[in-house]
């Protein structure tokens, strides 16, 4: 392990979270210029997951930086003239097309995989390339199929080599059709200048952990090593040469590093109030999101219903840099349900009733309802709220 220097800054928790929020695009006048294209580029990584209530995640992403943002727009801002590419990252997510020559650690580390969990029939890598150089685009579906059986994960010969072909990098996904993923051959789909593997494992990581400390603004190792999800000893390795400078925050109790651009000046300007995505890159992970912010959040949707403690897609609500509460929406026409809504007290309910209009306003709804609130007494203040937003 890399010898430090000792940090030459020291920062409250305060100061730290100030800096979480404008690194991530809550805190400070929006770039509408850049639009969906600005955020990507600025998060660096987008989540994706199959997981619609409101919207998708990835399109929850810029809502809650930019506003009500067409949905087709952002669907198009990612898909078009070659912007972006879908790889794993965090998890599966949107990257910036520019980042492709960073993640050749990964598309080696595939190549060089000894196990895999499907069977890979033989000839089936070879006849999907081929199919893709003369038909491509193409879904799993039109290539001949993705499922053996209606199990999830049965996948057929077809689906296995064209997910191996991706992980491989000489296929990638272009674009979700219907939520299905579309394959398109690298070597068209990629720019020339970016189709190269040609950076060694330090290059990549280096770049990797440096832009994940740029998208956090200050965070632990175990916080940029989880932003594109690296091992500890590969952010080690590269994190003095990185650019990024060590700090010490108050009551974290372990190192961080900052990005230095982010410490020139003082994080200004006006907050955020939105609904977020469980996926957004602000909270994706739990023990960061309770440092910084004192909110312990976890997603339901895979806990049996019986055992749900907030809902199945309960969405924080982030309101003057806090975190204030939880909303689990649904629709119903053209009504947003508030299924269940969980408030830290009778001061956030202007906050969540505001996040809750303009949520109905970007997907078309008309008129919110609140079926239950966590605290009883605060349905009141709540509904109140509400009638003066809608009327």
């Amino acid at each position: 392990m890399t010898t430090l220097p000792p940090p030459a800054t020291e920062l409250s928790a305060d100061e730290a979270r100030r800096l979480a929020l404008r690194a991530q695009g809550f805190l400070g006048a929006p770039d509408r210029r850049a639009g969906v294209r600005g955020v990507l580029r600025h998060l660096g990584a987008v989540q994706l997951d199959t997981i619609s209530v409101l919207a998708r995640s990835h399109e929850l992403v810029p809502y809650a930086r930019l506003g009500a943002v067409g949905r087709r727009t952002v669907d198009d801002a990612y898909w078009t003239d070659t912007h972006a590419f879908e790889y794993w990252s965090h998890a599966a997510c949107i990257l910036p097309i520019e980042e492709w020559p960073h993640f050749a650690f990964r598309r080696r580390a595939f190549r060089d995989r000894p196990h895999w969990n499907h069977h890979l029939p033989d000839g089936d890598y070879d006849r999907v390339v081929k199919q893709l150089r003369t038909e491509g685009p193409l879904t799993a579906t039109d290539l001949g199929g993705a499922k053996k059986t209606s199990e999830w994960w049965d996948w057929s010969g077809t689906k296995v080599a064209v997910e191996r072909a991706l992980m491989y990098g000489e296929v990638v996904c272009v674009e979700r059709r219907g939520w299905k993923r579309v394959y398109d051959l690298a070597e068209r789909a990629v720019p020339a200048a970016l189709r190269h593997d040609d950076l060694d494992d330090t290059e990549c990581l280096r770049r990797l952990v440096r832009l994940a400390g740029q998208s956090l603004g200050v965070g632990t190792r175990a916080d940029i090593a989880d932003y594109h999800r690296l091992k500890a000893e590969q952010v080690d390795a590269v994190i003095a040469d990185s650019g990024l400078v060590p700090v010490t925050v108050q009551g974290w109790g372990r190192p961080a590093w900052a990005d230095p651009a982010a410490l020139e000046t003082s994080p200004r300007g006006r907050h955020r109030t939105t609904l977020l995505s469980p996926f957004d890159s602000l909270i994706w992970e739990r023990a960061r999101t309770e440092r910084i912010f004192g909110f312990t959040h976890r997603l339901e949707a895979y806990v049996p219903k019986q055992k749900r403690v907030h809902g199945y897609f309960a969405m924080p609500v982030l309101a003057g840099g806090r975190l204030v509460g939880r909303v689990d929406p649904a629709r119903e026409g053209r009504t947003l349900v508030a299924k269940q809504v969980t408030l830290d007290g009778p001061k956030a309910a202007p906050a969540v009733a505001q996040a809750l209009v303009e949520a109905a306003s970007w997907v078309d709804c008309t008129d919110v309802r609140v079926e239950r609130v966590g605290t009883p007494e605060l349905r009141e203040p709540l509904t109140r709220e509400l009638a003066r937003l809608l009327a």
